[in-house]
């Protein structure tokens, strides 16, 4: 089984929005908090070995919430880019796994992550997300996995090797992902 004490919680918080517009998405208000703590907020308690942060101007002080801050300063190459700095952090500080979180997912859970970390048995482990029918973070891999995702490419990120995992399916309203003003005001609604 793969150990939360041992593993890295990234936060990929780096991206270009395009589809959400000129704003900084990551700051927009949703129920009091900024849309990209709320994520921050809800895994506060999960005794994670590292919290890392992989920003690319994000307004969020993330490092106030007990987040090693890294600054993505390629961010429009792709969320490979993001993955590979996050994952390269974790190897560093001697993480088994590493669970890959969106910032702009903000009604994830701690109870649908400890059922990814349930549902991985080893240090080879893809555990992903879904909604029923398609599979997303956040994903939990094992250090088994670590070169593989060191070694991508491009903004479809780690989507191949999601799309191969074990899912556990959750809620798609726990799921939800912000990527436009329309899902925003469906989130804030």
């Amino acid at each position: 089984m793969v150990a939360v004490e041992r593993t890295a919680l990234i936060l990929l918080a780096a991206g270009a929005s395009r589809r959400f517009g000129a704003a900084d998405k990551l700051a927009a208000d949703v129920g009091g908090r900024p849309l990209g703590l709320h994520v921050v907020a809800a895994l506060a308690d999960v005794p994670f070995a590292a919290r890392i942060a992989v920003v690319d101007g994000c307004r969020l002080d993330f490092a106030a919430h007990g987040y090693r801050v890294i600054r993505n300063d390629d961010a429009a190459s792709g969320m490979a880019g993001s993955i590979r700095l996050g994952v390269a952090r974790a190897k560093a500080e001697g993480a088994d796994a590493v669970l890959i979180v969106l910032a702009d997912m903000p009604r994830v859970t701690a109870g649908h992550v400890a059922r990814l970390f349930a549902a991985a048995e080893d240090g080879d482990a893809v555990v992903a997300s879904s909604d029923g029918v398609r599979p997303m973070p956040p994903a939990l891999f094992g250090a088994d996995r670590f070169d593989a995702l060191l070694a991508l490419e491009g903004d479809a990120g780690a989507r191949a090797m999601i799309r191969a995992a074990r899912h556990v399916v959750a809620n798609a309203g726990v799921l939800v992902d912000v990527d436009t003003v329309g899902d925003l005001a469906r989130v804030v609604g």
